[in-house]
Order: C-alpha cells, then structure tokens, then sequence
C-alpha cells in the first residue's frame, strides 16, 4: 500500500467534490446515482459524523456513504459549500469549508464553517472526520430530521 501525494490526495479531493457536485445537481440522494461518488471512497471507507447531529453516527462502506447522503437529504432541503480551502494535503487533508444550507423541517437557513479531515491511501478516500463548529444549532434547524443506525 502506497500513501498519497500532496498531489494526488489534491487530484482526489477536488474530483470528489466536483462529483458531489454533480451528483446534488441531477437530484442527490434518491434521485441520483451513488455510483458518480464511488470511484472516489474505499471500499471500506469511514465518516464519522458527530453524535448530536441528526445524521450524526460512523457511516461505514459504500451502502453506509450512500445512506449518508439519504440522511443529509433528509435533514437539508438546500447545503451548497459556498467556499472552500484546503489547508493541508497529503495522506491527510484538511479542508475548511463555508456551507450555506436550508433545514427541510424547519426553512430555517444557517451559515456555518467545518472542518474536515479526510485520508486518502491508494487513490482512495478511507476516513473522513468533520467538525463542525455549533452542532447544537445544526441539530436545532434540523429538528425531526432521520438519523442512521449505528
């Protein structure tokens, strides 16, 4: 097993952030594909959301990234990372990223910076750790929201 580039983790990244981009413009979850995000996870991939958060929870797999994306869409009618800055690649990056985004349950809209890590071995992303910095709130205009089972 080889570890990622600055570089590559970079090549990695922004593929899969403009396939997820692609991916909520034909319709996101239930309507889209899942298939347009897979190439860029392992196939043992982990997101680890936090626990307070509707969709909150460690979202392991394909199926479990796929279900995460069904529970996001549940929880937010609109969620458009309007900015985005990587501030470390490599085996590791980290991403800091501005979300503009509109609760389904409540119309509440919100503003709101995360903080990702993400891990990307072999071409692949393997683990990706958000932080967000006000889950209380996040987890407010999202009230009656979905969440996954663990």
């Amino acid at each position: 097993m080889t570890t990622a580039s600055t570089e590559d983790a970079e090549k990695v990244l922004t593929g899969m952030y403009a396939a997820e981009a692609e991916y909520l413009a034909a319709g996101g979850p239930g309507e889209a594909s899942f298939g347009l995000l897979a190439p860029f996870f392992a196939p043992d991939v982990e997101l680890h959301q936090a626990d307070a958060l509707p969709y909150g929870g460690t979202w392991r797999g394909h199926e479990g990234m796929a279900q995460f994306f069904l529970a996001m869409g549940q929880a937010w009618e609109t969620f458009d990372m309007v900015e985005q800055e990587f501030l470390a690649t490599g085996e590791t990056a980290v991403v800091l990223t501005q979300v503009r985004a509109r609760a389904r349950a409540t119309g509440r809209e919100l503003s709101f910076p995360i903080l990702q890590t993400i891990t990307v071995k072999d071409g692949q992303i393997t683990e990706v750790r958000p932080f967000y910095w006000d889950t209380q709130a996040i987890a407010a205009a999202c009230a009656g929201a979905a969440s996954p089972t663990d």
